[in-house]
């Protein structure tokens, strides 16, 4: 009986946690990428470009929502200004779509892991998002639904006992 209890309200704590399997990146990680694009600067386009997207990868896997919102930008830019290959194109919007999904921005997510999915249907780390995404949006939607009656039933109970007091 314990152990049914105790699986009942981990699986309420999973549902109001972040219990997703997207990898997270540590500062010191990012602090030696950082460190490792400044000094390529003299280096190759090509290694330049594998350095930023080493990078680019660690911020939008950060904790910290100012280095997301960074490496959003570096993945934006990059995919702007190249002409690359369809895989390579998949890849950015992957990391596009980590880097919304960390920032809260849920249907932007939704929309360019699906774009991934166009190129590459059965791409697993793709779907695994795809899920994580989808299962955040009816998270949310049940918790506002729940906000959302909570509040009509203050309102009507506030009114009910308005109503009573003037009788």
């Amino acid at each position: 009986m314990d152990a049914k209890i105790g699986k009942f309200f981990e699986s309420i704590g999973n549902f109001f946690a972040a219990g997703d399997q997207i990898p997270w990146c540590d500062p010191e990680t990012i602090s030696g990428l950082e460190k490792e694009v400044s000094e390529a600067a003299n280096a190759s386009q090509e290694q330049r470009s594998e350095c930023i997207m080493r990078l680019s990868w660690a911020l939008v896997h950060s904790r910290r929502p100012e280095d997301v919102q960074r490496g959003i930008a570096m993945v934006e830019a990059s995919l702007d200004n190249t002409g690359s290959g369809p895989l390579e194109r998949r890849e950015k919007m992957y990391l596009l779509a980590v880097g919304y999904y960390r920032s809260g921005d849920f249907a932007r997510s939704r929309q360019l892991v699906e774009q991934c999915l166009e190129i590459a249907p059965d791409w697993r780390q793709a779907l695994t998002l795809k899920k994580h995404v989808e299962d955040r949006i009816a998270r949310d939607g049940v918790i506002g639904i729940g906000i959302t009656a909570t509040a009509v039933g203050l309102l009507v109970g506030g009114i009910a006992a308005a109503v009573a007091r003037k009788k």
